[in-house]
Parts: C-alpha cells; structure tokens; sequence
C-alpha cells in the first residue's frame, strides 16, 4: 500500500532572517508505524494533573514552556494546563514551530504609535494588502482586520481577494495552510507569528492517521469515509482528498455525515472527537456505534471486533478551551441567572452540549444572540475574546461566559501587533517573511476534499 506522508518543516536560516515555512510531501515514503511515546523536547520544570484516562496523575510541561524562548508573555491562563493537552502533545513529541526572534523595539513601543504605524502601513499597501481576523483573537489585533470570521469564512475570503497580493491571517497555522491552499497562484499567505499553532490540530499526525488507515484495511473493515475538521493540517486534508474523504466545519458536519454516509457505511472522523461524536448523536447514531481511536494503544484501544460494528470511529483528541467547559458551569448559570439561554459550540464534551439549550459554530453563536430580544440573558461556552466581543457590542443584552476563568485561545494569543507590524514593515520594504506554502502535491490532495465540502448542499 502507498502511503503518502507530509510534515511541517522551516529553513534553517538565522534567528531574524526572514523564512519562508512550507508544507512538504513525499509521496515516495511509506509510514505504517505507530506513533510511540517520546521524550520531552524541552527540559523544564513539570506539573501534574489527573486524567482518569491515562491511569491517573499525568505529568505535563509548564505552559510557559510551550513557548521556545518567548517574546510574548503567555496568557494568564492556558487552557492545555489544565485539560491534559500538554501531556499529550508531550507523548506526540510536538511543539509549535520556531518563530525568529524580532527586535524588542516592537514590544517596547507604546501601544499608540504601534497602531499608528500600522495604520500607516496598510494605507501604505492598499488593495495589495488584507488582513484576516479570526473571531477569537483579541481587540487589539482585529481593530486591523478587513474580515472577521471563522476558521473556513476567512480561507473563503482570502480567496476572493483576488487583487490582493499579501494575506495577513491573524489566526492559527491550518487556517493560513487553508488560506493558501484555496487562494490564486500568485497570493502570498503571512502568519504574523510562527509560534500560533493548534494544540487539537497537533493531536492528530499524518502519519499515526496512515497507521490507523492501515489498521482498518488489515482487518477488512471497508466503506470507511474519511472526514478531517476544518481545524487540521493540510497533510490531513490531503489524505481524505486522496481517499475518498472529505472536510467538514462545525457548521456543516451534519450535511457532511449525511454525504458520507451515502457513499460508505463508516466514517472515520478526526482530530476532534468531540465534534465528530456530538454530530454522529445529532444524526441519530447510538453512543455503542462509536469508538475513540487512541494512537498509542493496538488498534486504538479497541478490539476487532469492535471496529468492525463501528459506525463511527473518532480519533483522540480535542480543543483546550471548548473542554474547560462542563455541565457544572451550566448549572451554576441557571441557579445565578434564572432564565438564561446556554449556547456552547460543538467542540465541548457531550454532556455540556446535551445540558446547553443551543450548540452550534461560532458564526451561529454570534447569529442567535444578534437576533435576540433585548434584555435577553447569555451564557456562552466558547473563546472568551469572541464573548468579551459580543457583550460590548450587544449592551442591550447579558452575556457572559460560562467559565468563570478569563482563559483565552493561547495559540491565538500569540499573535500581537508587535508581530503584524514586523511583517508589515518587511511587506512595505518588499520583503515577504512568515509565508506559509502548502506544496503542490499536499495542496492538490487538500483541495479536492475541500471542493468536496463545498459541494455539500
């Protein structure tokens, strides 16, 4: 069996040389072997936690560490502490890519003449120039951005931007892969910082997903459909372009599990178990029809007999912030607010979803709340910047959210002005650093699933 594999990797150039990152196949390589558990990639200081489904106590990086040498304080809260993720982006071995160091001038400059000068750039660069906003990055960036959206709006925008020479995505590192997979030739995607990644997206790697494949192919297990989140990498996209799979959203996995189910009798769903598993209950499909697929076990944890009545197979992994969120919270809301209205996005456990009286992507959160009376009470499970967003500009209503903990997106956070002004500058003197590029061969494969989501009515 041929199986492509693909990885992330940046040139070796020196700390303040601009770099350009890029997304290589090798579709000569064969990848059957199983992830196995790895040694740190940092020496630090370490905590422990308890996650009742490794055994107990987990030892886990201090969350400043995640950072290589920061430039950027990290928040005051990081949602991998406390959720279990850096213990398993620990057994992975992975971490966030390298991002050059720049000047400290950048940080050290007042927040006025920062703003001022980027101001001054884009006007500078005009209609060469968009800059893209995810919904969950602070006020500070998204006062730039010519687009707001989610993940998948904003990859669809940069690609209608056909006049505009640079994309600046101010988001994390697969919504830039997209960007640059759905955009014209001769676009140029920049991410601000390197260091902005994914911790879910990370969960799942290329080659333990071909391993997994391999697996169910052994054991005869046919009609499997592949469906990767939009919140993945490009490698992973490209092996459901390759194998008859397909990529979905949080608002559009029911449309997608209907497409898949008409063309096999499986889905395999990754990296987000928890959104493929509340949309498998959404379509009706019993909790006994469904299996984790854990990357360090034999046959993910399950047995044969097992996969083989699997109606849906969900890889192990999860978002940091929608998992802060818990049924407790919920009913705490409804004992301090009587009446209140609980949405939360697909990304949080079962259980939050079944206790919330709406679930649905970010897009849809913003919508049910816009279109609400006034005087109307929120409480929100999602990113706390988007709900920090939503109260200021809806004073009519109360909007709250449910973790009573400021804990924001830490990889979102990573991006600053002092790095938009960075890139900006090095733009305006005709010098392109941060691009992110998806090879050809990763992006053809990618872009085929892609196009099969848009064709879902």
């Amino acid at each position: 069996m041929h199986l492509p594999f693909a990885q992330h990797r940046v040139e070796p150039e020196g700390l303040a040389t601009p770099r350009r990152v890029t997304v290589i196949g090798d579709p000569g390589q064969m990848v059957v072997k199983s992830t196995q558990r790895s040694a740190t990639l940092w020496d630090a200081p370490t905590q422990t936690f308890n996650d009742s489904t490794r055994g107990g106590a987990v030892v886990a990086d201090k969350p400043t560490l995640w950072l290589v040498e920061p430039q950027l304080e990290p928040a005051s809260c990081v949602p991998e502490e406390g959720t279990g993720a850096y213990a398993q982006l620990h057994d992975y071995g992975v971490g966030p890519m390298r991002q050059a160091t720049i000047p400290r001038e950048y940080f050290k400059m007042p927040a006025e003449e920062r703003d001022a000068r980027i101001w001054e750039l884009k006007a500078q660069l005009g209609s060469r120039l968009t800059i893209l906003g995810h919904h969950y990055q602070r006020d500070e960036v998204i006062q730039f951005a010519d687009f707001q959206g989610d993940s998948y709006g904003l990859s669809k925008q940069a690609a209608e931007q056909t006049d505009a020479e640079f994309t600046l995505f101010c988001g994390v590192h697969f919504m830039a892969e997209s960007a640059d997979i759905l955009g014209s030739p001769n676009q140029h995607v920049i991410l601000p910082n390197l260091e902005a990644g994914c911790s879910m997206a990370d969960m799942a790697k290329a080659e333990d997903v071909e391993a997994a494949w391999a697996e169910l192919e052994r054991l005869g297990i046919t009609g499997v459909i592949p469906i990767t989140y939009m919140n993945s990498a490009a490698s992973l996209k490209a092996f459901c372009g390759r194998n008859g799979g397909i990529v979905c959203t949080s608002s559009n996995a029911t449309r997608v599990y209907d497409w898949a189910f008409e063309r096999g009798e499986r889905v395999f769903f990754f990296p987000d178990e928890h959104l493929g598993r509340n949309t498998a209950v959404r379509k009706d499909i019993p909790l006994d029809a469904m299996v984790v697929w854990d990357p360090f076990l034999p046959l993910g944890g399950n047995t044969e007999d097992e996969l083989k009545a699997a109606k849906v197979i969900l890889w192990k992994g999860y978002c940091s912030v929608h998992a802060r969120f818990s049924v407790e919270q919920i009913e705490q809301a409804r004992m301090t607010h009587p009446g209140v209205n609980v949405v939360v996005h697909p990304e949080c456990r079962m259980e939050v979803v079944q206790a919330a009286d709406f679930d649905g992507s970010t897009e849809f959160i913003i919508d049910i709340i816009r279109k609400a009376p006034s005087v109307t009470t929120w409480g929100v499970g999602t990113e706390i910047n988007l709900v920090r967003r939503l109260q200021s500009q809806m004073p009519d209503k109360t909007i709250f959210c449910l973790d009573p903990v400021i804990c924001p997106c830490s990889t979102m956070y990573r991006i600053h002005p002092a790095y938009m002004l960075w890139a900006m500058e090095h733009l305006a003197a005709g010098t392109i650093v941060n691009e992110i590029s998806v090879d050809p061969v990763t992006a053809h494969a990618a872009k085929i699933s892609l196009d099969r989501m848009l064709s879902v009515p």
